[in-house]
């Protein structure tokens, strides 16, 4: 496929969707174990208090890296589970977790990708105001700069947060994820300018920590490909703009402060709101990272109008689409990485990429998952294309193994790697030796 061969291959998961055990060894309670006892709130009715057993059986899924040959390896440390009550009293079983985990990374040569938000909130920083205060944002940096001070020789890749767009969407206006909230706009802005100070606060903290370390923020939002060459910058504008009803699910949201100091949204509300932010706010936010991370699952095609404005196009009758009915777009692996990096200047990691299929155990004992290799196949082919255009250095599947899907419970396996859940059995499927051969 023409990628170099220091291109990095991996795989990704996250803490609360795979370990389980959250209060085990002096963890904390984080925001999403006091959501999920709410009735209804997973669609299963089901929650992360054992998800796949990762406290126990990391190991065992660090040996199926192995032995795939993926030697990169995304997770996150929950804040909770290190930090219980987000005031700097530091668990130390929570830290030798991670020391485990970590070490037993760098035993089996692969390189470990720390994210240090993926949603775990602690509770208790949420019962006092959560990312609506300031004092929020500093804990983080304390705990990020701990962090990179704790682990300093040994991790060298740091995302500070993860996808603070969903965060903001899916926690704090629908109310869908934790911590289950539906602010209003100025509360959305208050929520939206504690994440970017965090960040912020973070890359600082753990630049001091460790000056060798590499800081990104992954980031998530709406990317776009062009019906015909001619509509190009319709697409490019579509992707990139922030009305007052659409402005949370972009990539300027969670990127245009950290990596140049202001925002200049398209809605007046929002614009008026972010007008006051003082320099200084606008300054501490202003931490470029070294890498951008990208989530990237689908886009929309956009032709421009008699004005060439951007026109969203419908999508066809019967479109391709995912078990989650989330549509298939390879698309935006070419054109919505090169807008990316004409915007941002900045290496770029697909930090995500993958989908949920039905996937279940055949008579024979495998899992065939003829949809998951296609996908990778007609999306991996588009992001070659797209790395002759931006500077794209590595692609991490999500996930590794199945996993708990947030609000959509146990229902959705996006894994290489089935989980038989009650036996907690792990089953390459054949996407897995798929992947292992693209890497190879």
């Amino acid at each position: 496929m023409g990628f170099g061969k220091d291109f990095v291959w991996g795989a990704a998961s996250s803490a609360y969707q795979i370990e389980g055990h959250s209060r085990l060894d002096g963890g904390g309670e984080s925001v999403w174990d006091a959501f999920l006892r709410r009735p209804g709130t997973a669609a299963d009715g089901s929650d992360g208090s054992v998800a796949c057993d990762a406290y126990h059986r990391f190991e065992e899924d660090l040996d199926i890296l192995v032995r795939l040959g993926i030697r990169h390896y995304r997770f996150s440390t929950s804040w909770a589970r290190v930090d219980p009550l987000g005031d700097g009293n530091w668990n130390p079983g929570g830290l030798r977790y991670y020391d485990r985990v970590v070490d037993a990374c760098l035993v089996r040569g692969i390189t470990p990708w720390v994210t240090l938000y993926h949603w775990e909130l602690p509770q208790a920083a949420e019962d006092r105001g959560g990312w609506l205060l300031l004092e929020t944002a500093q804990s983080f940096g304390r705990f990020a700069g701990m962090m990179a001070e704790h682990f300093r020789g040994r991790v060298n890749h740091y995302f500070t947060l993860n996808e603070p767009q969903i965060v903001l969407s899916m926690g704090y206006a629908q109310g869908l994820h934790a911590p289950g909230k539906q602010y209003d706009l100025p509360r959305l802005v208050g929520c939206w300018k504690h994440l970017m100070l965090a960040h912020g606060l973070a890359a600082r903290a753990i630049r001091r920590a460790d000056p060798t370390a590499r800081v990104g923020l992954a980031s998530t939002g709406r990317l776009c490909w062009p019906h015909t060459p001619e509509d190009r910058a319709a697409a490019t504008e579509a992707a990139f703009s922030m009305t007052d009803g659409d402005w949370m699910f972009t990539h300027p949201c969670g990127l245009d402060a950290v990596c140049f100091g202001h925002v200049e949204p398209e809605g007046r509300r929002l614009a008026a709101l972010m007008a006051e932010v003082t320099a200084e706010e606008w300054e501490l936010m202003h931490a470029v990272p070294d890498m951008i991370g990208v989530n990237s699952y689908n886009g929309r095609e956009i032709a421009a109008g008699p004005d060439g404005r951007p026109v969203y196009l419908p999508r066809i009758p019967g479109y391709p689409r995912t078990a989650l009915k989330w549509p298939i777009t390879p698309e935006i692996m070419e054109y919505g990485c090169e807008d990316l990096y004409r915007r941002y200047s900045l290496p770029l990691y697909i930090s995500e990429c993958g989908l949920s299929c039905n996937d279940h155990i055949f008579l024979d004992g495998g899992v065939h998952d003829p949809d998951r290799i296609d996908f990778l196949a007609r999306y991996l082919e588009s992001l070659q294309r797209g790395a002759e255009k931006a500077d794209i250095r590595g692609f991490f599947h999500w996930s590794l193994t199945d996993n708990f899907e947030w609000h959509s419970g146990y229902g959705e396996r996006f894994g290489l790697v089935y989980v038989d859940y009650p036996s907690q059995q792990r089953i390459l499927k054949d996407s897995a030796y798929w992947y292992a051969g693209i890497a190879k």
